[in-house]
């Protein structure tokens, strides 16, 4: 039985219209995110496999695979729910998220200065990869984090909560080669109440995740 699977999708293909056109979340979802859940459960059978034989001369290789592809897995499932239709805008106490917008001027000094971080590292991308804002334990802030494929560079420890694909499959169908241009768009969909939720999930787990020196 697969330890992976893909999730379905929060909404239907076209509910991101006109951000994201329909083809592109289909493509996105039912090719591109499955093949990353695919390729990590082949590659954990091809560790079982080579564990049994003790034949780890492909050891080096399978490990970059399960980390590529698992890290695909993981940010992909939070990207699908960080957008909604209804999205948008600045998150503020009025809506329920005053601990996250509080958060974000305490981290960044204002929600200026954090749309803008977070629109350059994911436009700035040098070829595959995702803008990402984590929590971080051990100082207890917000970050923001420029990823390249889908592990590098990354914080150890530091808990995603909102994500932009800054991968071409993610918008070359409809932006073309102006990654900036989708990145602006992206923040007309970003769901500010599952990134709250993630922020109060990641507080709450921060000594179960890493206990600080």
């Amino acid at each position: 039985m697969a330890t992976y699977t893909l999730p379905e999708l929060p909404y239907d293909y076209a509910a991101l219209e006109p951000v994201i056109n329909p083809q592109i979340i289909e493509l996105h979802h039912d090719k591109h995110h499955a093949a990353y859940v695919k390729g990590a459960n082949d590659t954990l059978e091809q560790l079982e496999e080579a564990r049994d034989k003790e034949a780890w001369g492909s050891v080096n290789g399978l490990q970059k695979n399960l980390a590529f592809h698992l890290s695909g897995h993981i940010l992909h499932s939070i990207y699908w729910h960080n957008m909604s239709g209804d999205g948008g805008g600045e998150p503020r106490a009025a809506d329920g998220v005053g601990d996250l917008a509080d958060a974000i001027t305490e981290s960044f000094g204002s929600y200026a200065g954090f749309k803008s971080q977070l629109t350059k590292a994911a436009a700035t991308t040098q070829g595959s990869g995702w803008g990402v804002l984590a929590y971080e334990p051990v100082s207890g802030r917000l970050i923001v984090e420029q990823v390249y494929d889908h592990q590098g560079n990354v914080g150890q420890g530091s808990v995603p909560i909102l994500v932009f694909d800054a991968w071409e499959h993610a918008f070359y169908l409809q932006y073309k080669n102006q990654k900036v241009d989708f990145i602006e768009a992206m923040w007309r969909v970003v769901n500010w109440q599952d990134v709250a939720k993630r922020y109060a999930a990641a507080k709450e787990r921060a000594d179960v995740l890493l206990l600080a020196p």
